[in-house]
Protein backbone atom coordinates (compact mmCIF):
# COMPACT_ATOMS: atom_id res chain seq x y z
CA UNK A 1 0.00 0.00 0.00
CA UNK A 2 3.09 2.09 0.78
CA UNK A 3 4.90 1.49 -2.08
CA UNK A 4 1.80 2.36 -4.40
CA UNK A 5 1.20 5.79 -2.65
CA UNK A 6 4.83 6.23 -2.80
CA UNK A 7 4.79 5.44 -6.89
CA UNK A 8 1.41 7.86 -7.34
CA UNK A 9 3.55 10.76 -5.81
CA UNK A 10 6.49 10.18 -7.90
CA UNK A 11 4.27 9.91 -10.88
CA UNK A 12 2.85 12.99 -10.01
CA UNK A 13 5.79 15.00 -9.37
CA UNK A 14 7.62 13.85 -12.62
CA UNK A 15 3.77 15.30 -14.43
CA UNK A 16 4.46 18.53 -12.84
CA UNK A 17 8.38 19.25 -13.63
CA UNK A 18 6.95 18.05 -17.97
CA UNK A 19 4.71 20.57 -17.45
CA UNK A 20 6.91 23.05 -15.82
CA UNK A 21 9.46 22.58 -17.98
CA UNK A 22 6.91 22.76 -21.23
CA UNK A 23 5.13 25.87 -19.95
CA UNK A 24 8.64 27.63 -19.26
CA UNK A 25 10.72 26.71 -21.39
CA UNK A 26 8.01 27.77 -24.47
CA UNK A 27 6.49 30.71 -22.67
CA UNK A 28 9.84 32.48 -22.81
CA UNK A 29 10.39 32.37 -26.45
CA UNK A 30 8.09 34.49 -29.67
CA UNK A 31 5.45 32.62 -31.58
CA UNK A 32 7.76 33.08 -34.45
CA UNK A 33 10.57 31.02 -32.37
CA UNK A 34 8.69 28.14 -31.76
CA UNK A 35 7.82 27.92 -35.67
CA UNK A 36 11.12 28.25 -36.51
CA UNK A 37 12.69 25.40 -34.82
CA UNK A 38 14.70 25.35 -31.12
CA UNK A 39 16.76 28.60 -30.68
CA UNK A 40 18.25 27.26 -27.20
CA UNK A 41 21.84 26.99 -27.72
CA UNK A 42 23.32 29.26 -25.62
CA UNK A 43 26.53 30.99 -26.25
CA UNK A 44 28.45 31.26 -22.75
CA UNK A 45 29.74 34.84 -22.27
CA UNK A 46 32.20 35.85 -20.03
CA UNK A 47 31.01 39.71 -18.20
CA UNK A 48 31.86 41.03 -14.60
CA UNK A 49 29.92 40.27 -12.06
CA UNK A 50 27.23 42.22 -11.18
CA UNK A 51 27.62 44.44 -7.61
CA UNK A 52 24.53 44.91 -5.45
CA UNK A 53 26.58 48.02 -3.64
CA UNK A 54 27.72 49.87 -6.29
CA UNK A 55 25.31 51.74 -8.61
CA UNK A 56 25.69 52.07 -12.36
CA UNK A 57 25.60 55.19 -12.50
CA UNK A 58 25.42 57.83 -9.35
CA UNK A 59 24.86 61.22 -11.80
CA UNK A 60 21.31 60.50 -13.39
CA UNK A 61 18.30 58.60 -12.06
CA UNK A 62 18.03 54.95 -13.47
CA UNK A 63 14.97 53.98 -12.21
CA UNK A 64 11.71 55.53 -12.27
CA UNK A 65 9.06 55.18 -8.71
CA UNK A 66 7.11 52.39 -10.83
CA UNK A 67 9.95 50.72 -11.31
CA UNK A 68 10.73 51.13 -15.28
CA UNK A 69 15.01 51.34 -15.96
CA UNK A 70 16.03 54.88 -17.37
CA UNK A 71 18.32 53.55 -20.13
CA UNK A 72 21.41 55.34 -19.65
CA UNK A 73 25.36 54.41 -21.11
CA UNK A 74 26.97 52.14 -18.59
CA UNK A 75 23.56 50.69 -16.91
CA UNK A 76 23.38 47.92 -19.42
CA UNK A 77 25.61 44.94 -20.74
CA UNK A 78 24.68 44.51 -24.26
CA UNK A 79 26.17 41.23 -25.06
CA UNK A 80 24.09 39.82 -22.55
CA UNK A 81 21.31 41.67 -23.74
CA UNK A 82 22.15 40.46 -27.52
CA UNK A 83 22.04 37.20 -26.22
CA UNK A 84 18.73 36.99 -24.97
CA UNK A 85 16.91 38.53 -27.69
CA UNK A 86 18.41 36.00 -30.25
CA UNK A 87 17.90 33.46 -27.72
CA UNK A 88 13.72 35.13 -28.62
CA UNK A 89 14.80 35.19 -32.29
CA UNK A 90 13.75 38.84 -32.07
CA UNK A 91 12.57 40.65 -35.07
CA UNK A 92 11.43 44.67 -34.64
CA UNK A 93 10.59 46.92 -37.36
CA UNK A 94 10.93 50.52 -37.42
CA UNK A 95 8.20 52.59 -38.78
CA UNK A 96 9.42 55.93 -40.32
CA UNK A 97 6.99 58.42 -42.30
CA UNK A 98 8.44 60.18 -45.53
CA UNK A 99 5.72 62.10 -46.57
CA UNK A 100 5.97 64.96 -49.02
CA UNK A 101 9.77 66.64 -49.17
CA UNK A 102 10.65 64.66 -46.02
CA UNK A 103 11.84 61.66 -48.37
CA UNK A 104 14.69 63.66 -48.92
CA UNK A 105 15.82 62.65 -45.09
CA UNK A 106 15.26 58.77 -45.89
CA UNK A 107 18.58 57.97 -47.40
CA UNK A 108 20.47 58.94 -44.14
CA UNK A 109 18.30 57.95 -41.98
CA UNK A 110 19.00 54.16 -43.34
CA UNK A 111 22.22 54.87 -43.81
CA UNK A 112 22.97 55.09 -40.74
CA UNK A 113 20.21 52.96 -39.18
CA UNK A 114 22.15 49.90 -40.94
CA UNK A 115 25.30 51.24 -39.14
CA UNK A 116 23.85 51.66 -35.59
CA UNK A 117 20.45 50.04 -35.27
CA UNK A 118 19.87 46.84 -33.76
CA UNK A 119 22.81 45.59 -35.52
CA UNK A 120 22.69 41.55 -35.90
CA UNK A 121 19.01 41.61 -35.48
CA UNK A 122 16.09 40.97 -38.04
CA UNK A 123 14.57 44.22 -38.48
CA UNK A 124 11.80 45.46 -41.25
CA UNK A 125 11.92 49.00 -42.12
CA UNK A 126 7.78 50.03 -42.23
CA UNK A 127 8.20 53.32 -44.91
CA UNK A 128 5.15 54.78 -44.53
CA UNK A 129 5.53 57.29 -47.60
CA UNK A 130 3.25 59.44 -50.43
CA UNK A 131 6.28 59.62 -53.02
CA UNK A 132 7.14 55.47 -53.35
CA UNK A 133 9.13 56.01 -56.60
CA UNK A 134 11.66 58.70 -54.40
CA UNK A 135 12.72 55.95 -51.56
CA UNK A 136 16.09 55.00 -52.19
CA UNK A 137 18.17 51.75 -52.80
CA UNK A 138 19.83 51.28 -49.56
CA UNK A 139 21.94 47.83 -49.08
CA UNK A 140 20.96 45.90 -46.32
CA UNK A 141 22.40 43.25 -44.40
CA UNK A 142 20.95 39.83 -44.11
CA UNK A 143 18.03 39.64 -42.34
CA UNK A 144 17.01 43.25 -42.85
CA UNK A 145 14.45 44.16 -45.24
CA UNK A 146 12.24 47.03 -46.55
CA UNK A 147 8.55 47.51 -47.14
CA UNK A 148 6.82 50.27 -48.84
CA UNK A 149 3.91 51.71 -47.68
CA UNK A 150 1.97 53.95 -49.82
CA UNK A 151 -0.03 57.01 -47.68
CA UNK A 152 -1.85 59.87 -48.77
CA UNK A 153 -0.08 63.35 -48.04
CA UNK A 154 -1.99 66.36 -46.28
CA UNK A 155 -1.36 70.27 -46.53
CA UNK A 156 -0.58 70.84 -43.09
CA UNK A 157 2.47 69.32 -41.80
CA UNK A 158 0.54 69.19 -38.27
CA UNK A 159 -1.82 66.88 -39.93
CA UNK A 160 0.91 64.60 -41.33
CA UNK A 161 2.03 64.40 -37.62
CA UNK A 162 -1.28 63.56 -36.43
CA UNK A 163 -2.58 61.36 -38.89
CA UNK A 164 1.22 59.16 -38.07
CA UNK A 165 -1.08 57.94 -34.97
CA UNK A 166 -3.99 56.01 -36.85
CA UNK A 167 -1.62 55.03 -39.76
CA UNK A 168 0.34 53.22 -37.28
CA UNK A 169 -2.50 51.82 -35.77
CA UNK A 170 -4.43 50.60 -38.55
CA UNK A 171 -1.26 48.81 -39.97
CA UNK A 172 -0.14 47.07 -36.30
CA UNK A 173 -3.50 45.54 -36.55
CA UNK A 174 -3.34 44.31 -40.27
CA UNK A 175 -0.10 43.62 -41.08
CA UNK A 176 2.74 44.09 -37.97
CA UNK A 177 1.26 41.81 -35.16
CA UNK A 178 1.60 39.20 -37.70
CA UNK A 179 5.35 39.85 -39.04
CA UNK A 180 7.25 42.06 -35.49
CA UNK A 181 8.09 41.59 -32.54
CA UNK A 182 8.83 44.97 -31.47
CA UNK A 183 7.71 48.35 -33.29
CA UNK A 184 10.12 51.38 -32.80
CA UNK A 185 8.29 54.81 -33.91
CA UNK A 186 10.71 57.45 -35.34
CA UNK A 187 10.96 60.41 -36.98
CA UNK A 188 12.91 60.59 -40.53
CA UNK A 189 14.30 64.13 -40.15
CA UNK A 190 17.36 62.69 -37.86
CA UNK A 191 19.86 60.46 -38.00
CA UNK A 192 21.77 57.36 -36.01
CA UNK A 193 25.09 57.91 -34.47
CA UNK A 194 25.23 55.81 -32.06
CA UNK A 195 24.28 52.23 -30.56
CA UNK A 196 20.64 51.97 -30.29
CA UNK A 197 20.16 48.12 -29.79
CA UNK A 198 17.92 45.61 -27.93
CA UNK A 199 18.67 47.80 -24.15
CA UNK A 200 15.72 49.90 -25.92
CA UNK A 201 13.06 46.86 -26.17
CA UNK A 202 10.14 46.31 -23.69
CA UNK A 203 6.13 46.36 -23.45
CA UNK A 204 6.00 49.97 -23.74
CA UNK A 205 8.87 52.80 -24.04
CA UNK A 206 8.82 56.15 -24.30
CA UNK A 207 11.89 58.81 -24.24
CA UNK A 208 12.83 62.02 -22.69
CA UNK A 209 12.47 65.01 -24.73
CA UNK A 210 16.37 66.66 -24.12
CA UNK A 211 14.76 70.18 -24.21
CA UNK A 212 12.95 69.02 -20.70
CA UNK A 213 15.09 66.35 -18.74
CA UNK A 214 16.02 68.73 -16.34
CA UNK A 215 12.57 70.79 -15.74
CA UNK A 216 10.22 70.96 -13.11
CA UNK A 217 6.65 69.66 -14.68
CA UNK A 218 5.13 72.95 -14.47
CA UNK A 219 7.42 73.64 -17.52
CA UNK A 220 6.53 70.91 -19.43
CA UNK A 221 4.51 72.24 -22.52
CA UNK A 222 1.77 69.63 -22.22
CA UNK A 223 -1.68 70.54 -23.09
CA UNK A 224 -2.84 73.17 -20.45
CA UNK A 225 -6.68 73.50 -21.62
CA UNK A 226 -9.15 71.25 -20.25
CA UNK A 227 -11.32 71.49 -23.39
CA UNK A 228 -8.44 69.07 -24.74
CA UNK A 229 -8.44 65.40 -24.71
CA UNK A 230 -4.30 65.69 -24.10
CA UNK A 231 -5.18 67.93 -20.85
CA UNK A 232 -2.48 67.64 -17.94
CA UNK A 233 -3.36 69.45 -15.21
CA UNK A 234 -0.02 71.97 -13.86
CA UNK A 235 0.50 69.40 -10.65
CA UNK A 236 0.45 65.99 -12.55
CA UNK A 237 3.28 64.46 -15.01
CA UNK A 238 6.40 62.50 -14.63
CA UNK A 239 8.43 62.89 -17.65
CA UNK A 240 8.15 64.93 -20.87
CA UNK A 241 8.19 62.06 -23.95
CA UNK A 242 9.51 63.08 -27.23
CA UNK A 243 7.06 62.30 -30.27
CA UNK A 244 9.84 61.68 -32.28
CA UNK A 245 10.79 57.51 -30.86
CA UNK A 246 8.53 55.52 -28.72
CA UNK A 247 7.51 51.95 -29.32
CA UNK A 248 7.46 48.33 -27.77
CA UNK A 249 5.41 45.47 -28.02
CA UNK A 250 2.99 45.43 -31.61
CA UNK A 251 -0.18 45.43 -28.87
CA UNK A 252 1.05 47.89 -26.65
CA UNK A 253 2.32 50.21 -29.25
CA UNK A 254 -1.34 49.31 -31.25
CA UNK A 255 -3.10 50.25 -28.11
CA UNK A 256 -1.39 53.41 -27.78
CA UNK A 257 -1.69 54.61 -31.30
CA UNK A 258 -5.37 54.08 -31.47
CA UNK A 259 -6.15 56.04 -28.36
CA UNK A 260 -4.10 59.12 -29.44
CA UNK A 261 -5.85 58.80 -32.78
CA UNK A 262 -9.56 58.22 -31.02
CA UNK A 263 -8.43 61.62 -28.69
CA UNK A 264 -7.42 63.64 -31.38
CA UNK A 265 -10.49 62.88 -33.29
CA UNK A 266 -12.42 64.26 -30.63
CA UNK A 267 -10.41 67.22 -30.24
CA UNK A 268 -11.43 67.93 -33.61
CA UNK A 269 -15.21 67.20 -33.46
CA UNK A 270 -14.74 69.57 -30.85
CA UNK A 271 -12.78 72.70 -32.24
CA UNK A 272 -9.81 72.11 -30.49
CA UNK A 273 -6.19 70.88 -31.57
CA UNK A 274 -3.88 69.81 -28.70
CA UNK A 275 -0.96 72.25 -28.78
CA UNK A 276 1.81 69.95 -29.99
CA UNK A 277 -0.05 67.88 -32.25
CA UNK A 278 -0.05 63.94 -31.51
CA UNK A 279 3.20 64.78 -28.82
CA UNK A 280 0.85 66.20 -26.24
CA UNK A 281 -1.51 63.02 -27.15
CA UNK A 282 1.57 60.70 -26.57
CA UNK A 283 2.23 62.46 -23.18
CA UNK A 284 -0.63 62.01 -21.82
CA UNK A 285 -1.60 58.62 -22.75
CA UNK A 286 2.42 57.72 -21.02
CA UNK A 287 1.22 59.88 -17.93
CA UNK A 288 -1.67 57.14 -17.01
CA UNK A 289 -0.53 54.09 -18.90
CA UNK A 290 3.17 53.97 -17.44
CA UNK A 291 6.30 53.33 -19.88
CA UNK A 292 8.19 49.68 -18.69
CA UNK A 293 10.87 51.47 -19.60
CA UNK A 294 12.42 55.25 -20.33
CA UNK A 295 14.86 56.19 -22.66
CA UNK A 296 17.15 59.11 -21.34
CA UNK A 297 18.32 61.76 -23.90
CA UNK A 298 21.28 59.62 -25.19
CA UNK A 299 17.85 58.69 -27.54
CA UNK A 300 16.85 61.94 -28.78
CA UNK A 301 18.96 64.61 -28.80
CA UNK A 302 20.04 68.17 -30.86
CA UNK A 303 23.69 68.67 -30.67
CA UNK A 304 23.23 72.60 -32.95
CA UNK A 305 20.87 73.41 -30.12
CA UNK A 306 22.31 71.69 -26.88
CA UNK A 307 25.79 71.14 -27.51
CA UNK A 308 26.99 67.93 -25.34
CA UNK A 309 26.99 68.10 -21.94
CA UNK A 310 28.87 65.59 -19.76
CA UNK A 311 26.00 63.44 -18.44
CA UNK A 312 25.40 62.01 -22.02
CA UNK A 313 28.39 59.66 -22.78
CA UNK A 314 26.64 58.75 -25.96
CA UNK A 315 24.29 60.58 -28.67
CA UNK A 316 22.43 57.84 -30.22
CA UNK A 317 19.94 59.32 -32.27
CA UNK A 318 20.10 62.88 -33.34
CA UNK A 319 18.98 66.05 -35.49
CA UNK A 320 19.72 66.62 -38.68
CA UNK A 321 20.27 70.34 -39.69
CA UNK A 322 17.29 71.38 -41.59
CA UNK A 323 15.21 74.85 -42.95
CA UNK A 324 11.97 73.49 -41.06
CA UNK A 325 9.87 76.12 -42.85
CA UNK A 326 11.39 75.32 -46.22
CA UNK A 327 10.65 71.07 -45.82
CA UNK A 328 7.01 71.48 -44.10
CA UNK A 329 5.17 73.76 -46.26
CA UNK A 330 6.01 71.78 -49.64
Amino acid sequence: MGGSKCYSLHLGVLSFLLLALVFFGYGLLSPRSQELGDPGVVTRIAYSQPKLLTPSRKDVLVLTPWLAPIIWEETFNIDILNEQFKLRNTTVGLTVFAIKKYVVFLKLFLETAEQHFMVGHKVIYYVFTDRPADVPQVPLAAGRSLVVLTVRNYSRWQDVSMHRMEMISLFSERRFLHEVDYLVCADVDMKFSDHVGVEILSALFGTLHPGFYSSSREAFTYERRPQSQAYIPLDQGDFYYMGAFFGGSVVEVYHLTKACHEAMVEDKANGIEAVWHDESHLNKYLLYHKPTKVLSPEYMWDQQLLGWPSIMKKLRYVAVLKNHQEIRNK
